[in-house]
C-alpha cells in the first residue's frame, strides 16, 4: 500500500505541470491510499503495547545505547498512535477538536523523532555488528561469517530506508523547521516510492536468507 500510495503521489508530481488532468488522478488515487492506510494504523495499538512490554528496558539489547534508543522509541511511538487518532477523528468530522493544526503538528512532530531514534538505533547496531564480523574474520574457517555479511548488507538497505523515512517525515513539519514545506510533490513521492520498494526487497531477502 505504501508503494502504491507513494507511486501515484510520484507520478502525480511528474504530471503536475505536463497533464494536471492526469496528475490530478493520481493525486487523489494517492489521498485515498494514504487514508486507508491511517485507518489501517487505527489498530495497531494492541501490537505495539505488546510489543513494549516484551522489549521491556530492553535487557535483551547488545548495549545500555541500543537499550535507551529502543526504550525511547517504543515510548514515542506509544504516544503517537493516540495522537494519530484524534487527528483521524478531527480529519473526519467525527469529534470536534480545538486547534486541529496542533494536534497535526504534533503527529508530525511524533513521527519524526520515532523515525529519527529507529535510525540512531540502527546506526549503532550496525557498528556494532560490523565489530563482531571484523573479530569473526580474525578466525579462519568460520561457517557463520558468511551469512553474517549477508545480513549485514541488509542492514545497511535499512539503513537507506530509515534516512529516506527521515527526510520524508521531515517534510511534513511546519514551515520553518528542519526542511518542512520545502519538498515538491514530485520529491515526496520518488522518496516514499524508494524507500517502500527497499522495504519490499528486504522481505524476499530475509525469507531467502532464513531458508
Amino acid at each position: 500500500m505504501k508503494a502504491l500510495c507513494y507511486g501515484s503521489k510520484l507520478i502525480a508530481g511528474y504530471y503536475g505541470d505536463r497533464k494536471p488532468e492526469l496528475a490530478k488522478r493520481y493525486a487523489i488515487a494517492s489521498s485515498r491510499i494514504s487514508g486507508a492506510r491511517a485507518t489501517l494504523r487505527l489498530i495497531d495499538d494492541i501490537p505495539m503495547i505488546q510489543y513494549a512490554l516484551e522489549y521491556g528496558f530492553g535487557q535483551g539489547e547488545s548495549d545500555s545505547i541500543m537499550a535507551v534508543l529502543g526504550v525511547a522509541a517504543n515510548f514515542v511511538d506509544l504516544l503517537y498512535y493516540p495522537v494519530e487518532k484524534i487527528c483521524w477523528l478531527s480529519e473526519h468530522k467525527i469529534v470536534d477538536i480545538k486547534n486541529p493544526d496542533y494536534w497535526d503538528n504534533v503527529n508530525t512532530i511524533f513521527w519524526v523523532v520515532g523515525v529519527y531514534l529507529n535510525l540512531m538505533r540502527n546506526i549503532r547496531s550496525f557498528g556494532l555488528n560490523q565489530q563482531k564480523i571484523n573479530n569473526i574474520r580474525e578466525t579462519k574457517d568460520n561457517p557463520d561469517v558468511e551469512k553474517m555479511l549477508k545480513k549485514h548488507r541488509i542492514e545497511i538497505l535499512t539503513l537507506i530506508r530509515l534516512s529516506l523515512d527521515f527526510v520524508h517525515a521531515g517534510s511534513y513539519l511546519p514551515k520553518g523547521y528542519l526542511w518542512g514545506g520545502k519538498l515538491s510533490t514530485f520529491q515526496i513521492g520518488a522518496i516514499g516510492t524508494a524507500s517502500a520498494a527497499i522495504g519490499i526487497y528486504q522481505i524476499f531477502a530475509k525469507r531467502r536468507l532464513n531458508k
